[in-house]
């Protein structure tokens, strides 16, 4: 028995105690990661990718199939490239498109210094200096453009511009690519959202920028068959959550095609004839595949129509095939697997089925919907994840799952670090409410967080364990609060209002003083947007009220914390930085309350390696029996 095993074998008593497998940390990583690649040429068959990762080495292994659209055996492919569309050519194929890092700017001190080769310094005049879990090297991603047979050409269209490309496409013609960039740099980058689409002419080698105006995120650019434009777009500049919009335009004519739909976009595609648009979205606690007509002489904007519905996501939109859709999907019980949608009926056919050995191994969770009434009187929707062979005449431990984002939807997901199967499976009921700042529920519930993170939203929190906890089969002297990110906040500012609801806390790169925060994260236009600006800004109320009532930290709080805590760290965690979660665990320890503080030096905002997730999962459950 290997030394992993070993770590998990003890806390894994459930696996077999009801005579039939469960979901187990170790299992959740042979789960076979399902991803679409393309249509082929033909439109006829679909190129996947499928990954397998062995936590014994941390390497992954991926092979590619191919498999008819119409059903039947994938086979293995080799050399597929050839059978897709080359998305990096022009139409007529003369010229190529692609991205490659050029360094720009000083940093290191071999920079300013050559003769001291060996020296290890870092230097910085403004902020962008890091970003997510990657300090600024001075490199940008740039895009080049070169005839397709002579690479000697190739030509920098951001030639000396301190600036990265995201992504790029052609026009049909073929004269021109379009490529997205956030055209800011330093303390600039750091403060803004206002990432713009520009376009370069080959012919006259000059670049436009054509959504300027437009004050947030543009990005997505793609054309129809017909040539007409289409991106997606967020109005306001320094809000990263805005309502996503779908924009299309024909000459001088330009349509917000959403911007009556009270919802936000994830990702779309064109129909094949150019008259739809097919795209998926966050609703009601899950995500699903709408579509709106585009028609440029009508006089009034269309009316989204919900294509599929049911407790699943359509998580990723990859093609669209005649009258289907190919897409993957997910819930709660099961990975992404990749189907094809009957774009007129809804009906979903599945493609591939990587992962059907694992599942049909392993007794499922119920997954069940449920209504909670809000404290200000709003009807929340909320999921609630029964253990496998859930008995209603027992008594579970219960666990409050909170979302982070704070913005990011709560849906029928499936993920190796929050995977509610998972927590299920070790015999934990767990409530994940849909509360305020969550998208598909409207714009402005999913608005009502910002400048409130400690308001209503916690109130939310505080329904969802109290309503869940009428059930018989709730343990309330084993209930627990879970969560990451802002999720992580929620848990830290949950120690000081729960007023004995809960007996354990786990927190997973979580804010906790709202001023150091400010000071050390690297996108300052969140903190700004969220917080309400600066905490030095003593005219600033909507700023004030966030650093006096919403800190974690804060002295009232702080002194009402009685309950045992785990805290999670990552060294490369650049949006959190883990000085948040030492200051939780410094008082925790002076404080003499139980606590546990698990550092993770490689990882970043999550937990990415294999053995360091394993662990992760060992030690949440290890931590919940010691305290539930």
């Amino acid at each position: 028995m290997n030394k992993i095993t070993l770590l998990v074998a003890s806390i894994l008593v459930t696996t077999t105690a009801m005579g039939q497998k469960v979901m187990t940390p170790e299992l959740l990583w042979q789960v076979k990661k399902v991803s679409p690649i393309g249509v082929t040429k033909d439109q006829k068959n679909l190129i996947y990718k499928v990954t397998s990762t062995d936590v014994k080495t941390q390497e992954d292994t991926s092979k590619t199939y191919m498999i008819s659209l119409a059903g039947g055996k994938a086979s293995e492919v080799q050399d597929y490239k050839t059978l897709l569309d080359d998305k990096s050519l022009n139409k007529d194929q003369k010229y190529k498109a692609e991205t490659d890092k050029v360094k720009l700017e000083k940093v290191f001190g071999s920079d300013y210094y050559p003769a001291f080769d060996k020296s290890n310094v870092q230097i910085y005049d403004a902020l962008n200096y890091r970003h997510w879990d990657t300090w600024n090297d001075g490199n940008y991603e740039h895009l080049f453009v070169s005839e397709n047979k002579d690479n000697a050409t190739k030509v920098d269209v951001l030639k000396d511009e301190p600036f990265a490309v995201s992504e790029f496409v052609w026009t049909p013609d073929g004269t021109k690519v379009l490529y997205v960039s956030k055209k800011k740099s330093g303390t600039n980058y750091a403060l803004s959202t206002n990432t713009d689409i520009f376009q370069y002419d080959l012919v006259t080698k000059k670049t436009t920028n054509i959504t300027e105006g437009k004050m947030g995120y543009d990005n997505t650019p793609s054309f129809s068959s017909q040539g007409d434009f289409a991106f997606l777009s967020m109005e306001r500049d320094g809000y990263e959550a805005d309502k996503n919009d779908l924009i299309v335009r024909k000459g001088d004519i330009e349509i917000n095609l959403t911007k009556n739909w009270d919802g936000t976009v994830q990702g779309y595609k064109w129909s094949n004839d150019g008259k739809k648009i097919y795209f998926n979205a966050p609703v009601g606690g899950t995500i699903q595949l709408f579509e709106v007509d585009v028609n440029f002489k009508a006089k009034k904007l269309p009316t989204v129509k919900q294509i599929t519905k049911g407790d699943f996501d359509i998580a990723d939109l990859k093609e669209i095939v005649g009258n289907k859709a190919i897409v993957t999907k997910t819930d709660i019980n099961h990975a992404a697997e990749i189907y094809s949608v009957d774009l007129k009926s809804g009906a979903l056919t599945q493609l591939t089925n990587e992962n059907k050995e694992i599942f049909e191994s392993i007794a499922l969770s119920d997954v069940k919907a449920r209504k909670i009434k809000t404290t200000d009187g709003k009807e929340m929707h909320a999921w609630v994840v029964y253990p496998p062979n859930f008995d209603p005449n027992k008594k579970y431990p219960t666990l409050l799952y909170c979302q982070g984002g704070p913005q990011s939807a709560l849906t029928q997901f499936y993920s190796p670090r929050w995977n509610f199967q998972l927590m299920a499976a070790q015999g934990y009921i767990v409530i994940a409410p849909n509360r305020r700042g969550m998208p598909g529920h409207g714009v402005e519930w999913n608005e009502q967080i910002s400048k409130d993170w400690g308001g209503q939203v916690m109130q939310d929190y505080l329904a969802a364990i109290d309503d869940i906890s009428k059930e018989s089969y709730v343990d309330k002297d084993r209930r627990g609060a879970v969560g990451a990110s802002y999720g992580g906040y929620s848990v830290y500012y949950l120690a000081g209002i729960h007023e004995g609801r809960f007996k354990s806390f786990i927190a997973h790169n979580g804010v906790f003083d709202l001023k150091s925060m400010y000071g050390t994260t690297e996108e300052i236009f969140f903190t700004n947007w969220d917080a309400g600006g600066a905490w030095w800004e003593k005219d600033n109320k909507a700023a004030q009220k966030t650093y006096a009532q919403f800190d974690p930290s804060s002295t009232d709080l702080v002194n009402k914390w009685n309950t045992p805590m785990l805290i999670y760290v990552g060294g490369r965690d650049y949006r959190v930085p883990m000085g948040q979660g030492q200051e939780a665990y410094q008082i925790l320890q002076l404080k003499g309350i139980k606590s546990r503080f698990i550092y993770f030096p490689e990882e970043n905002h999550w937990v990415l390696k294999p053995q360091n997730s394993v662990i992760w999962h060992s030690e949440f459950f290890k931590w919940l029996k010691e305290t539930l």
